[in-house]
């Protein structure tokens, strides 16, 4: 059975971990294929919430969860989140969690690295999250990493990891003028992290491919959205790896003919953590509205989300990019009270309009949205299960948001809890 893909439409933080967390009930494994911990995902079921950095959010419905090869893994992280998952009573067999052995490991001095870089930047930070995501995928690409499967090997790590942490203390020291990592502490906490993680590490490919083959349903889970993508997001101002869903066959050691549905998160407004242009941001007391209401901080660093209207220039870039079946639209309740809210539905750029985002950031800081303005409502509208539940202007939003972006709506979010969902298409049925 092909499988299904969960990927963010806009800047990210669109609410994959509650959508990944209602479809993981019809998936038998739950995939992340790119990003690290700078990426959080908040679930909340009943009364209580659940924010997972490495793990798949399909851990809360009991699946198997693969962290998959392209994601860089902070092995410290990643042992307190399952072990703090333990605790509740998940992720209890070792089989349940699987880690490519193709991985690669985000180290002290990756972290180290990526702090004292983002000072010296001083005001022309790009607003990173500091967890070392940048600088392990830099070392991954200059072939100078340390994979899983290398830390797996107790005869010659300690060798290979001397060297490497000689080499960044000298960038450390004399570059960025940080202070250098001490090896036998970064060596002692690799020893630990070997013991705690080794019946985790498989080939995660070759463990995908047979689920595959023998008709497992498997859903896979980005981080991050399709604007924070390092070749197709608002560069600089984006992540460090690819975020779309092509990312997947690379990330996850999977075929593209493996794929079979896509559906692409976004929320009914717009927002984006740190810095970078924003077009539709809102700097009045509609975007503070938006913040507080919506309860926009970043579930990793709990940063102030920035907000704004919904940009369909954005989610229509999103849907060419990732090839987009079905939209999840969240926190659509968020709108409940506003007496008139604004989409974009295009861009105007030094006198001329434009359908498509551009590439420079100088011109996306000159591009001028083009709003069309639709009627709010004011029902509460937490307890609706049905569109035919939903006001008829919440109604004709979702319709508005359906045509500018080409794309059906699989799912509609009205509320924070799983109970608080609109199902419209299983992507496993299509």
């Amino acid at each position: 059975m092909p499988a299904v893909a969960v990927v963010g439409a806009q800047w990210g933080d669109e609410g994959k971990g509650k959508v990944v967390d209602i479809l993981a009930e019809h998936a038998d494994i739950v995939v992340r294929f790119q990003g690290g911990n700078n990426a959080g995902h908040t679930l909340v079921v009943g009364e209580e919430t659940t924010i997972v950095h490495l793990i798949p959010s399909g851990v809360l419905q009991g699946k198997i969860c693969v962290i998959g090869n392209g994601v860089v893994v902070d092995p410290a992280v990643l042992v307190e989140e399952r072990d703090t998952l333990r605790k509740r009573g998940l992720l209890e067999a070792d089989e349940q969690l699987k880690i490519s052995d193709r991985a690669h490991l985000i180290l002290p001095y990756h972290r180290a690295i990526d702090l004292a870089r983002e000072r010296q930047r001083g005001g022309s930070a790009i607003g990173t999250t500091g967890r070392g995501i940048g600088p392990t995928y830099e070392d991954k690409m200059a072939r100078d990493g340390i994979r899983f499967a290398d830390l797996m090997d107790e005869t010659g790590f300690d060798e290979l990891l001397r060297k490497q942490v000689e080499r960044k203390n000298r960038y450390l020291v004399e570059i960025l003028d940080g202070e250098a990592v001490d090896f036998d502490d970064v060596r002692e906490e690799c020893r630990r992290m070997r013991a705690e993680l080794a019946p985790h590490v498989v080939d995660t490919s070759v463990y995908l491919d047979k689920s595959l083959a023998s008709g497992r349903r498997v859903l896979f889970e980005g981080g991050q959205g399709t604007m924070l993508d390092v070749d197709h997001g608002t560069y600089p101002f984006v992540t460090s790896s690819n975020t779309v869903s092509g990312a997947i066959s690379t990330g996850g050691g999977v075929a593209p003919n493996r794929i079979g549905t896509v559906v692409g998160m976004c929320k009914a407004y717009t927002t984006r953590v740190g810095a970078g242009p924003f077009p539709t941001e809102l700097l009045d007391e509609n975007g503070e509205r938006l913040q507080k209401d919506g309860g926009e901080f970043g579930a990793t660093t709990g940063r102030p989300r920035r907000c704004g209207w919904f940009d369909a220039v954005v989610v229509r870039q999103a849907a060419r990019l990732n090839g987009l079946d079905g939209l999840a639209i969240t926190k659509l309740d968020v709108l409940t009270g506003f007496e008139k809210i604004k989409v974009c539905t295009a861009y105007e750029l030094d006198g001329e309009r434009i359908d498509s985002f551009p590439a420079g950031k100088a011109a996306v800081e000159r591009v001028v949205p083009v709003y069309e303005e639709l009627p709010g409502w004011d029902e509460e509208i937490d307890r609706a299960r049905a569109l035919d539940d939903l006001p008829k202007n919440a109604r004709r939003y979702v319709q508005a948001l359906e045509d500018l972006t080409g794309v059906p709506s699989f799912l509609v979010s009205v509320g924070a809890r799983r109970r608080e969902t609109i199902l419209l298409r299983n992507p496993f049925a299509t």
